[in-house]
């Protein structure tokens, strides 16, 4: 034992695939797509082969707990990582089917040439043609079979192919079957540490220090729970997100017998006829809203503790704790995946102006509305005509804040925790209040557009803000930014690149500040070329006199006048030139601000 951490330990390939089939060693991974490439198969059996070292896999116990008849239940070890590699071995030496990226069950069968004398050839993918030379063995996990019997596979084998050297033979046969007693190391993490422990011990000793999130844990506790119903949950999670992506996936869930016959597949069935993407979540997503909905808390890594039935006053593990916890979980991902409910929350994000996935930055602020939008349904102070209102405008105000982008976890902790002591409408009140002063409209708002950054939450409410407003493009009349988002969503440059950079602005993060862009329709950028604004701008007021379209399809000085207002233009635009554009980028992003503050207002 190293500082009562972890063990270090050593077991044999045999050895490890044997505790999986009793059940002692938990794949918690197994019902999720193997994604090595199957050269990389080949290349493990060939490192085990050859007696190269295949790196550490890293398992946690999970902890002991007491059952109500005052016994206590061993906890298993779970892999935290190396599942890969221990999926891979399942594959090419028990023969067991894996799941590809499509949920589709398949064998990958290593094939072996024991007459081969370059090292780098002896093993391949099986393909046709190892079936057909009868030099290879097209499957070597006939070799690892219990009933394999090797002198009378041997002879058949001198039969198939003459002059082979019985003794080279059997000597090459074994060597292939001593991959069993390859040893592999293992570091078995003590039950006592909590998950930022667990992960940091993961960083140091994993090459490449990939991060494990807190959902990791939550999904390798569900798919190891069968007592629980936690393996089902951990399905509905994965096929809700593979759905919600690949709707075309259906077919495949379908073939999933076992999941069929569960209440849970009809509930999800919708998601075969949407294609909707503007909340596309991933299991972090959707566990974290169900854990928040369900049990009021926002550190995810609490729900691991709990569903390994840990009382956060005793510090004793408990399997009632289990039971309730795995009830309140799957009460949180029924309310999350009922189709109503989600529909109705898309419809407020797109309604409050964000209808593309392009304007959608923070998942963490989507989490939190859609945990939000289920408790006002369930909130008998806030009539339901009102809930998309308010989900809105918090939505809206966390974008803009950051509010979920630094410490996610304990904002929505301390969030959660005043929404219960308060009220929503309280505590949202005194929120607004403290964040979104006249000093934020006025001065940090407009301090924030001051980016290149056409992903910035603040650029993107800007165009949400347009989108909800219904304005128009610039010199357009009829033709949206709505309309421009759905065709493209390419922003373009209102003083353009080409000229600007030919009068000495040649900084990239100058003559791409957001403040210099808008959504533009095609023909009308084409019209404007590299044209000084006063140029372009000329052109529209002549044809505001002439009645000949010439830029745009506005003639009327008075409907380019509220253009200009919808697309926060200065009036004075249409005289501006080079010397003017640093005035111009302070000037619209003050109206761009005073826009998003109008919308926001107005939601």
């Amino acid at each position: 034992m190293v500082g009562e951490k972890f063990t270090l330990l050593q077991y044999s390939v045999s050895g490890i695939l044997g505790l999986i089939d009793a059940g002692q060693f938990v794949i918690p991974e197994i019902q999720r797509p193997f994604v090595w490439r199957r050269s990389q198969v080949r290349d493990l059996i060939d490192s085990l082969y050859n007696g190269y070292p295949t790196g550490y896999i890293i398992t946690w116990k999970n902890p002991d707990v007491k059952t109500k008849d005052g016994t206590v239940a061993n906890g298993k070890h779970v892999l935290i990582d190396g599942q890969q590699r221990i999926t891979a071995l399942m594959a090419a030496i028990s023969g067991l089917e894996v799941l590809d990226e499509d949920f589709n069950k398949d064998r990958i069968k290593i094939a072996f040439n024991p007459l081969e004398t370059d090292p780098s050839k002896r093993f391949a993918v099986q393909d046709a043609s190892h079936l057909k030379d009868k030099k290879w063995i097209p499957d070597i996990s006939v070799i690892f079979k219990s009933d394999f019997k090797q002198r009378a596979f041997e002879n058949e084998y001198v039969d198939n192919n003459e002059g082979v050297d019985v003794d080279a033979l059997s000597d090459t046969i074994l060597k292939l079957k001593g991959i069993a007693n390859r040893q592999i190391g293992v570091i078995e993490l003590d039950h006592t540490l909590d998950i930022d422990e667990v992960t940091e011990i993961f960083i140091r000793i994993n090459s490449k220090g990939t991060a494990l999130s807190q959902s990791d844990f939550v999904m390798s506790k569900m798919a190891a729970d069968v007592k629980h119903g936690g393996n089902m949950l951990r399905k509905v999670v994965d096929y809700f997100c593979h759905l919600a992506v690949k709707p075309d996936f259906y077919p495949q869930m379908q073939k999933d017998q076992e999941f069929e016959q569960t209440e849970f597949a009809q509930k999800i069935k919708w998601l075969s006829k949407d294609n909707e993407d503007i909340y596309d979540p991933d299991y972090n997503d959707m566990l974290r809203v169900a854990f928040m909905y369900s049990f009021h808390r926002g550190k995810l890594g609490d729900l691991v503790s709990l569903l390994s039935g840990r009382d956060f006053e005793t510090r004793e593990f408990k399997e009632e704790i289990i039971d309730e916890s795995y009830k309140k979980l799957e009460e949180g991902i029924k309310a999350y995946i009922n189709e109503y409910n989600f529909a109705q929350f898309v419809l407020a994000i797109k309604g409050a102006g964000f209808k593309s996935s392009k304007l959608l930055g923070s998942k963490m602020t989507l989490d939190f509305a859609y945990m939000l939008y289920l408790w006002l349904l369930e909130d008998a102070s806030i009539p339901n005509a009102q809930i998309k209102h308010y989900v809105q405008r918090w939505f809206v105000l966390s974008t803009l804040t950051g509010r979920y982008v630094g410490s996610p976890e304990s904002v929505m902790s301390r969030d959660i925790r005043l929404i219960q002591e308060k009220g929503f409408l309280n505590f949202a009140e005194e929120v607004e209040a403290s964040v979104l002063s006249d000093n934020f409209w006025k001065i940090t708002l407009p301090q924030n557009l001051e980016t290149s950054s056409t992903t910035s939450p603040s650029f993107n409410t800007f165009l949400a803000a347009q989108i909800n407003l219904n304005y128009n493009s610039m010199f357009m009349h009829g033709t949206m930014i709505s309309d421009l988002l759905d065709i493209s969503g390419d922003v373009h440059h209102i003083f353009p690149k080409a000229y600007l950079k030919s009068n000495g602005v040649e900084e990239k993060n100058k003559y791409n500040q957001v403040a210099n862009f808008t959504l533009l329709d095609t023909q009308v950028n084409k019209a404007i070329s590299d044209d000084a604004p006063n140029a372009y701008f000329g052109r529209v007021l002549a044809q505001c006199d002439s009645g000949i379209l010439d830029i745009g399809n506005i003639s009327d000085k008075e409907r380019l006048v509220s253009n200009l207002a919808e697309n926060a233009l200065p009036e004075d635009i249409v005289n501006m030139t080079v010397v003017d554009y640093d005035k111009f980028l302070s000037e619209r992003r003050k109206l761009m601000a005073a826009i998003i503050e109008k919308y926001y207002k107005g939601l």
